[in-house]
């Protein structure tokens, strides 16, 4: 029979730890994630009932999906599934108003 040391018990407990706090922190980050994603939901649908989207800013919705796009890059880059997901779901929805924006609006 082994007998562990004190100080790979340790390790072990901090392994452990280490662990459960990035199971929390990718938690946390798909709540967020999905409640942020889910935010544009109703935006889409009124322009869509609607058929209008006049009152929506071009200018800000191009710069957002820019900002996205380059989000969804970062989260590939760094493997990061919340960012990914996130980011490529909120890149069609923000998508979806500056074309809706444009075939509407006639721009």
């Amino acid at each position: 029979m082994r007998v562990h040391s004190a100080l790979e018990l340790e390790d072990n407990r901090t392994l452990f730890k280490s662990a459960s706090m990035n199971a929390f922190a990718s938690t946390i980050g798909f709540i967020a994630a999905t409640l942020t994603t889910i935010a544009f939901v109703p935006q889409v649908i009124k322009v869509w009932r609607s058929r209008s989207a006049r009152d929506v800013s071009l200018g800000m919705y191009v710069l957002f999906t820019t900002g996205v796009a380059v989000w969804l890059l970062y989260g590939f880059l760094i493997s990061s599934w919340p960012v990914i997901l996130a980011n490529a779901i909120t890149l069609v929805l923000a998508i979806a108003v500056i074309v809706m924006k444009l075939r509407f609006d006639g721009r």
